[in-house]
C-alpha cells in the first residue's frame, strides 16, 4: 500500500478509511450502500488520487473542488500551494462526527512539517483516532 498515493491533496488519510477497498468490510458496505442508496459494489472507493475526486459516497457523483483545484495547480497537496489554508478547508460543524473533514488543515500541516510519509507511517492512525475518540479540553488537544 502506498499510503502517499492513498492521501487526498487535502489531507485526507484514505487509507485509513473504512469505505477504503482495502479496508472495507462486508457490513460497512451494506450499512453504506442503504444509507446512500447506492448499489453496494458502488461503495469501495480507490482513494480520492484513485478515484480522480470522485468518491460516489461522499459527493454524489460530483468532483471534489479541491481536488479540481489543486490538480489543476499542478500540484500534490494544499499545502504546497500559495493560498493554503484556503475556504475549501474551513472546518464544519455539519457531519463532523462522521466525516474525517476537519482534520484536513491540521493533517496538511503535519505533512509539511514532518513530511508525508512519516504523518503517514507515524502519525495518520493516532490522528484519526484522537479526532473520533478524544475528548474536548480546551487548549489541550483532544484527550484519550
Amino acid at each position: 500500500m502506498n499510503k502517499k498515493e492513498l492521501t487526498a491533496p487535502c489531507g485526507i488519510d484514505c487509507f485509513n478509511c473504512e469505505i477504503y477497498k482495502g479496508n472495507i468490510t462486508e457490513m460497512v458496505k451494506k450499512a453504506v450502500a442503504k444509507n446512500r442508496g447506492i448499489k453496494e459494489e458502488d461503495v469501495p472507493c480507490e482513494g480520492c488520487i484513485g478515484e480522480k475526486g470522485h468518491c460516489s459516497v461522499f459527493t454524489d457523483n460530483t468532483t471534489c473542488a479541491t481536488y479540481e483545484c489543486i490538480t489543476g495547480k499542478g500540484l500534490r497537496f494544499c499545502f504546497e500551494c500559495s493560498d493554503f489554508p484556503c475556504s475549501k478547508l474551513q472546518p464544519l460543524a455539519e457531519g463532523a462526527s462522521h466525516y474525517p473533514h476537519n482534520m484536513k488543515v491540521y493533517n496538511l500541516c503535519r505533512m509539511k512539517a514532518v513530511g508525508v510519509e512519516e504523518w503517514a507511517e507515524k502519525e495518520s492512525r493516532e490522528i484519526r483516532k484522537r479526532y473520533f475518540l478524544g475528548k474536548f479540553k480546551i487548549g489541550a488537544g483532544p484527550q484519550l
